[in-house]
């Protein structure tokens, strides 16, 4: 969803539907820091070839994300 839309009345009442997970989740795609530091880790691994497991595993940790099956 473009960024010039987060504030639309649509957009607002479909947030307020959203269970925590989902709530979550739109509260870090409008978290700049949050945008940033996933820019950078994507760079990191597309340039240095570097172990993207672990790279990706230190982001989650940064940002204290957690996947549930």
């Amino acid at each position: 969803m473009p960024t010039q839309y987060w504030r639309s009345p649509e957009t607002i009442e479909r947030l307020n539907r959203l269970e925590r997970p989902g709530f979550a989740l739109e509260f870090l795609r409008r978290n700049a820091d949050y945008r940033r530091d996933f820019a950078r880790t994507e760079r990191l691994i597309a340039h240095d070839g570097a172990d993207s497991e672990t790279i990706r595993t230190s982001f989650a940790h940064r940002w204290r994300l957690r996947c549930r099956p």
